[in-house]
């Protein structure tokens, strides 16, 4: 049995680790909505609910992109799909909107720009 015990400890006892960096390794930092992003995002989608063209959403933290699905139905493949791309921001813009075959509808450096793809155009009434 050896006198080093708990209090003269062992070389492998003696290291110091940053505990940040241990949960960096293990768990990436992933892309996230901003909380006012998110906002805008869930103000569309209330009124797209309301008008009974939506039903249900997805939120996907990965570690290049965030992604907010929009379904129909949530057994289907999603409607419209918000993306965030930070590595896309200083070219063609971080924000993307793409529908349910994968072709991009609008893609730029703005939300609001992006998100304008979803304004309903106004109609006449007659009364």
């Amino acid at each position: 049995m050896d006198n080093q015990g708990a209090a003269g400890g062992s070389s492998e006892a003696s290291n110091l680790v940053a505990l940040h960096e241990v949960r960096r390794q293990r768990h990436p930092q992933t892309v996230t909505f901003h909380r006012t992003e998110l906002g805008r995002i869930l103000n569309i989608y209330s009124f797209m609910v309301a008008a009974n063209e939506w039903r249900d959403y997805a939120i996907d933290h990965l570690a290049d992109r965030a992604v907010f699905s929009v379904y129909k139905r949530s057994s289907e493949a999603p409607l419209f799909q918000i993306v965030k791309e930070p590595k896309r921001a200083s070219r063609q813009g971080a924000w993307s909107v793409l529908n349910a075959a994968g072709v991009t509808l609008k893609r730029g450096h703005d939300l609001e720009r992006v998100l304008s793809v979803f304004d309903k155009p106004l109609k006449l009434v007659k009364g």
